[in-house]
């Protein structure tokens, strides 16, 4: 069974037992419980039911990990023959959240 949750303004194809990166923030504590609404697709041997735009009745259930940081990416300011050059790094904050249970 698996299904396609949206969190924000990202969507995840999950199954029970995978691990997301969420951005929930920093005040999430490990082993709490977290539950997705928004479904928009549960799909189960062959059987796929798709939401307009969610569907109906259908949730998936996860616990907190814990915090994390996403890769590093790098910006570069860069102005030619006018010695203009930052660079400035960034790492996302984000929860590993675990998928416990997929229900609808």
């Amino acid at each position: 069974m698996y299904a396609v949750i949206n969190d924000r303004s990202r969507q995840f194809t999950v199954r029970v037992g995978d691990q997301i990166q969420c951005d929930l923030g920093l005040d999430a504590t490990p082993g709490a419980k977290v539950t997705f609404s928004e479904v928009q697709l549960v799909g189960n041997e062959g059987a796929v039911r798709i939401g307009k735009p969610f569907v109906a009745g259908a949730r998936v259930v996860g616990e907190i990990v814990g915090p994390t940081q996403g890769k590093k990416l790098v910006c570069m300011r860069f102005k030619r023959r006018k010695n203009v050059r930052r660079k400035r790094g960034h790492r996302q904050d984000y929860t590993t959240v675990k998928i416990a249970a997929i229900e609808g």
